[in-house]
């Protein structure tokens, strides 16, 4: 099921109405830091997840 460019257009019209653009305004910009912060978390985990491994290199260099 695919929506057009009229359907889409009548759906965004309609949550205008509801939400208003001031408050969508809002709800977009917490999505957006959302995000960001849910890829910094796993930018966050991938390093603690190699540290471990740095750590054996460095041990058994030492």
């Amino acid at each position: 099921m695919s929506f057009g460019p009229l359907e889409l257009g009548i759906i965004l019209v309609i949550v205008l109405l509801i939400f208003g653009v001031g408050r969508l305004g809002r709800v977009g910009g917490e999505l957006g830091s959302a995000i960001k912060n849910f890829r910094e978390g796993l930018k966050t985990d991938e390093e603690k997840a190699a540290k471990p491994e740095d750590k054996k290199t460095e041990e058994k260099s030492a």
